[in-house]
């Protein structure tokens, strides 16, 4: 069985925690807790897994069982482009580390880091 990929969030809307599957867009429960939130849309999964099963269809690829080669293209304008190769130069790491370490929301190191 795939190891699908939930979270919980709180819902202003009904005023309980949303168990969701990202695997399986709209698909959710609602709890008091996140943790019954989860456990609610988790029985609501399996029990649309055995369906799909009863009627020969693949289920969703799951997110986290999925290998990732840890390479993307990201398109942008030629500007942003070029603002971001001058602020890698500026700290001194290469454009991939730069943006590895803004994608990551963490402060890339300074030169002083590098070169103590």
């Amino acid at each position: 069985m795939p190891n699908y990929t939930y979270r919980a969030e709180w819902s202003d809307d009904y005023c309980q925690y949303l168990g969701l599957c990202l695997e399986f867009k709209g698909r959710y429960a609602t709890a008091l807790t996140p943790h019954e939130a989860i456990e609610r849309v988790e029985k609501l999964i399996a029990r649309e897994l055995e369906e799909l099963a009863d009627l020969g269809i693949d289920p969703p690829e799951s997110l986290t069982d999925h290998h990732y080669s840890g390479k993307f293209a990201v398109r942008t304008s030629p500007v942003l482009h070029e603002r971001l190769i001058v602020e890698a130069a500026e700290q001194g790491i290469s454009l991939n580390q730069w943006v590895s370490y803004k994608l990551a929301g963490r402060p890339a190191p300074t030169l002083d880091d590098l070169f103590g």
